[in-house]
Parts: structure tokens; sequence; C-alpha cells
């Protein structure tokens, strides 16, 4: 979410920014931003004048009856019922253009950190570092034709059941993906500092909107509801939903029909719940001394609505799977050395497995929405003879915490101040399990158990059929 002051106070400084993130009509949105703010700034203003005067009159009344000047009292009488008028009429604009502008600016990508490089799409990211070399031959089978040779991987079972993009795993293969979770879990907590949290995984829509999944990406996610609510349950949530849509709530147009039908979204990543831990709070300073750092292991859920013909076959991009997540909470003044320490508690994960992996960072036009600068890792995949992402750890600044309220307030200060958030992947099971499959199978067709997990296996150091 962007401040408006942010915007009057330097237009230009958004045009640049946005049109360097792919928004072409960036000017077009601060031009409208603009003028929002130049109605309702006024409404405001005259609205509270209005409020002050009918006060100051309401008081003014009984001061009359007092000294039983009956006519002045008439008088204070008909100015109150006038001002009520006014202040109705300057809510209602206030409602509308306030409406607009937070709508609009809401809808807006976060801008990019000052050393994030230019560029379009995939191919403007700039290689950081590497760790590993790729291995100089043996097989390369691909992991989904692997896992299936194995007997352990089924996609056929899954997708009778539950569609594509689907699998069900079995035996040393299911193991195998379990002890994965729980070893980088343990190694974000042990020896990390993370504190592991185990979070809710269906969601209201305020947590959503405030890690910036909705409005724009809501046909992503996946969604959930009792519509067993009677007709004129629903009709009256409609119609006061309305009334509240009228008033400029952001939600109100689904607010009642959640209240009646108890609609949540599966969380497409714990960063959701996570990171909505601290909304609506103002934290001490002694609170962030040390940067609140969470982690968990959780399901995700995503529709995947705009990746149609990618990695349609395998584990690579499934509407299923786990990760376990990494998110902090700072003060402004530590988001970038954070960054680049979760990144790296990123990076002790693969390097624990010994996988050979790449940092990349991403250009402007590769980001998330969220977030102002992002590091994604990748990892080598011998089937492909390429890196894939396996990892993304972004600093999104004060982006989601101006949507969702969350603050701090310093020693001695009055005012608040908006919280840094960052989260990152440390690292997606599911891409995990990929990459230990295709770079530790060997020409029998077994894939060997990194040294790192063997205490996780109960002594199994190759799965097999």
């Amino acid at each position: 979410m962007h401040d408006i002051r942010a915007i009057r106070e330097n237009p230009e400084h958004f045009v640049v920014g946005w049109r360097s993130r792919g928004v072409d009509d960036a000017q077009a949105i601060v031009d409208q931003a603009l003028a929002l703010d130049r109605d309702l700034r006024p409404a405001q203003t005259a609205g509270q004048e209005a409020l002050a005067k009918r006060n100051a009159a309401s008081k003014a009344i009984g001061a009359a009856m007092g000294k039983k000047d009956m006519a002045e009292a008439e008088r204070l009488k008909a100015e109150v019922e006038g001002l009520k008028s006014e202040i109705a009429a300057q809510e209602a604009v206030e409602a509308e253009k306030g409406k607009a502008l937070r709508d609009l600016l809401a809808a807006q990508k976060n801008l990019a950190a000052d050393d994030v490089p230019d560029g379009e799409d995939e191919a403007g990211n700039v290689e950081v570092s590497r760790w590993g070399a790729p291995r100089d031959g043996g097989p390369a089978k691909d992991h989904a034709d692997l896992g299936e040779a194995l007997g352990l991987l089924d996609f056929e079972a899954a997708a009778k059941m539950s569609g594509a993009r689907f699998a069900v795993l079995k035996g040393g293969l299911a193991r195998l993906e379990r002890a994965i979770g729980q070893f980088m879990l343990d190694l974000q907590t042990a020896e990390h500092g993370y504190l592991e949290v185990n979070p809710p995984y269906l969601v209201r829509d305020e947590a959503m909107f405030g890690t910036g999944q909705l409005p724009k990406f809501e046909e992503d996610l996946f969604k959930t509801g009792d519509f067993n609510a009677s007709v004129e349950a629903i009709d009256k949530a409609v119609r006061e939903g309305i009334q509240r849509f009228e008033k400029g709530d952001v939600f109100s147009w689904m607010v009642n029909l959640r209240e009646v039908m108890d609609a949540r979204y599966l969380i497409p990543t714990a960063e959701v719940s996570l990171t909505n831990l601290v909304r609506e709070t103002i934290l001490s300073e002694d609170e962030l001394a040390t940067p609140m750092r969470l982690t968990a292991l959780t399901p995700c859920f995503r529709a995947e609505a705009g990746s149609a013909g990618r990695d349609t076959r395998g584990l690579i991009r499934q509407h299923q799977f786990s990760k376990v997540e990494l998110v902090s909470i700072t003060r402004p003044e530590d988001s970038d050395g954070e960054h680049e320490r979760m990144t790296a508690c990123a990076e002790a994960v693969l390097q624990k497995l010994e996988l050979p992996y790449r940092r990349m960072l991403l250009c402007k036009g590769d980001m998330g929405f969220s977030a102002r600068k992002t590091f994604d890792l990748e990892v080598w995949l011998p089937s492909q003879g390429t890196y894939r992402e396996i990892s993304s750890c972004s600093n999104c600044g004060d982006f989601q915490a101006r949507r969702m309220d969350a603050r701090f307030k310093r020693a001695g200060e009055k005012k608040t101040e908006f919280v840094h958030t960052l989260n990152g992947s440390g690292l997606a099971v599911g891409r995990t399990l990929v990459a230990i499959m295709e770079n530790y199978q060997d020409q029998d067709g077994r894939i060997a158990v990194p040294s790192a997990l063997a205490p996780y296996m109960g002594g199994v150091t190759h799965i097999g059929a």
C-alpha cells in the first residue's frame, strides 16, 4: 500500500518507479490519485468544520434555554439541522472519493529498491553467486519418470481423485519428503534462531489483503465457505454489504457475505499467516531490537491460474505442496541486513544437502507484487540441464505493514512508524525433493539419501523400487 502524502510530495518518483516495474499507465494512475486526493481533502476539512460548528451550536442550545431565550434556541436548532445535512453531504463525498483512492492505491505494486536492476522479465535478472558444481555425467532421468519407475510416485491415482497438478507419494519417497521438511524446520529453528509457529491454513480476506494477494490475485487462490446459508440470510447480507460499500468500506462487498457464509481462503504460503501475526499491532522498539523471526512448515495451495502449459507434469508446479516459510519483522534500518541474512539461511539448506545452486537478483519487471527487492535461489536440475527456482526471499519494506497497519514505537517517541516485513522460502519441500531425486539418482535407478537427512531416515541410505 502506498502513502498518498508521499505521492503528493514527489509524484514523479512514483511515475518513474511504476513505469520501471512495467506499469505503462503510471502517469495516469498518479494523476488520478492526485485528483481524488484534491477532491477528498476539502470534503474532509469541510466535514470537520461543520461537525465542530454543530457541536458548538448544540452546546449553545442548552445555554439559550437556560436563559429562557427560546428564539435563540430555535435558531440554533435550525442551524444544527442544517449542519447535519452539510455533514452528511461531505461524508458522502469523503466516502466516495476515499474508497476510490484506497482501491486505486491498493492495486498498485510496490516500488523497487534503488539497487534493483532494470528489466522486463527473467532475462533481466542478474546472477550474484554460485555454489557447488553440477556433476559431470551420470544418469539424468526426469524426476517424474524416476518416481514412476520406482512405483513411488503416482500421478494417475491423484488425478482420479483430485484432478491435474496433484500427486501421490508412497513408501520411501513419502518418507523422504517428510524428512526434508523436518530437517529444514529443525535447521531454521535450532541454528538460525527462527521461532516455530503452527498457524491457520484458512484465513479471511483481510489477511490476504495485508500481504498483497487480494484484491489483484484472487484467481490464483482457493476459496472455501459454508454455502448452506438461507436465501433470506444471503439477501440480507447483500443489502447490508451494499450499505457498507456506499460508506466506502474497502471490503464491504464481501464482509457481510463472509459473516453469513463463513468464506475463507486456503493459504498460498505461510507468509500470509505469519506476517499477519503483527497486523493492527503496535510493537515496542525493544521487541524489534532483534528482528522478529518466524518459521512454519505448512501445506500451501495455489490455483496456478496463470501457468497454463508450464510444468504440467511432475512436482514442480502443484496445486498442493509443502513449504518451510521464513518471515521477519524489523525496524526500517534493519531490513536490508535481514534480507541478506534470510537469504543465507535459505542457502544453508542447499549447502547442507550438497545441491548446486545459484543466487539471482531479480530485475524490476520480474519481482512479485509486494516486493521491493528479491533474491531467488535456483537449484540445478540434471534432466533439464538448467537451474530452476527453489526459493524466493523478498524485502517488502513497509508495503505490507501499511496494508495491515503494523507499527512500532521508538523509545521516547510519541509517533509510530510502520515496520518492515520480509519473507522467504526455506525451502519449498516438493522442489527440494525434485532436486534430490535428480541429483542423487544412481545407475541402478535408485535415489541416494543425502547425509544431512540420514538422522531422519532411520538408517535408510537408498530409495529403490
